[in-house]
């Protein structure tokens, strides 16, 4: 496969059961084979992702020494901004060329949760930054719902298999900053080749040239959205889950060419993470004599805190 299917949410919204059928039918398909599609009918309005990216522009424009006000040490760098670099790809030494922020689940109903979970960061210059991100937050948020309950039927699960699992699921919603590249990278990537930790990744912000997605020939290939559609892919949560049925792909974000390095690039993307205790154990129905358990037992937190630490968030 070398491109990246397009599937439209309101065949899976509606009372068509051929439509509905038709979609898991698609993001199956392409969660087999390739791990990204393009989504359009998402719960993203035009006037939200304009007021979101703008709200990201003005606080990665904000000098230095107040953004690293809100760096939070001590909580791997959860919630809160991640300076310049900080972050490496799974075995890869050079940091990425690239800071970011993280807004965090807003638990309901739950205070052991809301005690588990970093308290959201408060950007005081930015009276609209945070709630702009929190109405985001939860449309994305609602978008992946569907997605995941799509997936369920696919994998012969019950429509709703996910939602307890999600509902105040440990996801984050990562602003990203790639900023203008002032010398040459020596090996250093916007963002080196790597695979998601969580169960679905929707990313705004691939409508450029940038990110590429590696296929099952490990040939490198474009990923680009038209300006309404998220790119969704499968995290190494949901792969395990699965026996590897859904492929979490290995994907990247090149630097761009040399006439280009003065440009900054900005993408969103919302990482969905279900509760902690969730087990992420292997689906007796993603088992038969072709396919043996491929990974031993682990629950979605034993996963994320292992996986922080490869990145060097975590010691």
């Amino acid at each position: 496969m070398n491109t990246i299917p397009s599937v439209h949410l309101a065949d899976f919204l509606s009372d068509d059961p051929i439509k509905k059928q038709k979609f898991i039918k698609e993001i199956g398909n392409a969660y087999e084979n390739i791990g990204f599609v393009a989504l359009k009918g998402h719960f993203l309005d035009d006037k939200l992702v304009e007021d979101l990216y703008q709200e990201v522009k003005n606080f990665f424009d904000l000098p230095l020494e107040i953004k690293e006000k809100y760096e939070i040490p001590g909580i791997g760098g959860q919630r809160g901004y991640v300076s310049f670099g900080k972050e490496a790809a799974k075995g890869k030494k050079e940091g990425d060329l690239k800071e970011f922020w993280h807004f965090g689940q807003y638990v309901e109903d739950n205070p052991a949760l809301e005690a588990e979970y970093p308290a959201n960061v408060i950007v005081e210059e930015l009276p609209k930054f945070n709630e702009i991100g929190k109405e985001a937050y939860k449309m994305l948020e609602k978008t992946a719902k569907y997605v995941l309950r799509a997936l369920a039927l696919h994998l012969g699960l019950e429509e709703t298999y996910f939602d307890n699992y999600i509902k105040n699921g440990n996801s984050i919603l990562r602003p990203i900053h790639y900023p203008p590249i002032q010398d040459e990278p020596k090996g250093a990537e916007r963002a080196a080749a790597h695979g998601d930790i969580n169960l679905i990744t929707l990313l705004m912000g691939a409508q450029g040239k940038g990110l590429q997605v590696q296929n099952h020939n490990g040939d490198w290939i474009d990923a680009m959205a038209e300006p309404d559609e998220l790119m969704i892919n499968v995290g190494d949560m949901l792969s395990r889950h699965s026996n590897n049925k859904l492929k979490s792909t290995i994907h990247r974000v090149i630097n761009p060419p040399r006439e280009l390095w003065g440009t900054s690039r900005y993408s969103i993307p919302f990482f969905m993470h279900p509760i902690s205790d969730m087990k992420l154990n292997v689906l007796e129905n993603c088992i038969d004599e072709n396919n043996p358990k491929q990974f031993e037992d682990i629950t979605a937190g034993e996963f994320l805190d292992e996986r922080l630490r490869d990145l060097g968030l975590k010691k």
